[in-house]
């Protein structure tokens, strides 16, 4: 399924509210757009909507956050922009995956994204783009 939402930084629980209504309590996201899209603020945004009150920034020295709540819920977030696919399963960084929660990869591979899909992973994918003081989430789930 494909929805398109455009939203401001300030309507951005538009966009959260949507992909609470329609993801699993675990999935794979994959984030998708150019530098300064706005990849790490809509998972800020997911992270307050989940009651996460810690500060979320993003991985890209550390390829990968986790973030829980006090229910015991949590986020994780990646950033594999230097990380090629062999490597990222060389860090079995793949076992990551299993865990229950919601899973935001930013600059993931389509051959990590077919490799999920072929071992039975069902991966969302938002592409965001620019629209003047908006953005464009392409959702596809």
């Amino acid at each position: 399924m494909m929805k398109e939402i455009c939203a401001a930084l300030e309507d951005i629980a538009e966009v959260v509210d949507y992909l609470e209504a329609v993801l699993p309590a675990s999935c794979i996201v994959f984030l998708r757009g150019d530098l300064a899209a706005g990849k790490t603020t809509l998972t800020q945004a997911i992270a307050k909507a989940k009651g996460i009150a810690s500060e979320v920034t993003s991985p890209t020295f550390t390829l990968q956050q986790c973030y829980g709540t006090h229910e015991g819920k949590m986020l994780y977030h990646y950033d594999l922009y230097r990380l090629e696919h062999e490597a990222f399963m060389q860090l079995g960084l793949f076992e990551e995956f299993e865990k229950e929660g919601w899973h935001m990869v930013e600059w993931g591979s389509d051959t990590l994204k077919a490799f999920l899909e072929g071992v039975g992973y069902r991966v969302a994918t938002i592409d965001i783009e620019p629209a003047g003081n908006a953005r464009n989430y392409r959702i596809e789930h």
